[in-house]
């Protein structure tokens, strides 16, 4: 029956059975860099693809981002929120200070 092997399944997915002296193949082999890669690119121009389209950054904020990102600049999705809520909390500062040099 498959019961044991089940119950090793179930040990497995907890974590047991998986330490340094289990593992065959190198940390590339069972973990490739450029997976982890592809999936974080994917998941942050997910999120810059609705943010534009929700029209919460424009397509020059879109853009840099998109190279930043691209250039590795952003560990993960809440790094790059960060970074856009800053980069348009600048933005706005940047924009009041002009109407004010304006206004005067």
């Amino acid at each position: 029956s498959r019961a044991r092997c089940r119950k090793n399944l179930e040990a497995k997915r907890k974590g047991r059975h998986m330490g340094v002296g289990k593992r065959r193949g190198t940390r590339e082999a069972r973990m490739p860099t450029k997976v982890l890669w592809m999936r974080r690119q994917r998941v942050l121009r997910r999120l810059l693809r609705k943010y534009r389209q929700q029209k919460k950054i424009d397509k020059h904020l879109y853009h840099y981002f998109y190279r930043h990102a691209k250039g590795n600049a952003y560990k993960n999705k809440r790094v790059l929120i960060e970074a856009i809520h800053k980069m348009k909390a600048e933005r706005t500062k940047a924009k009041a200070l002009q109407e004010q040099q304006e206004a005067r």
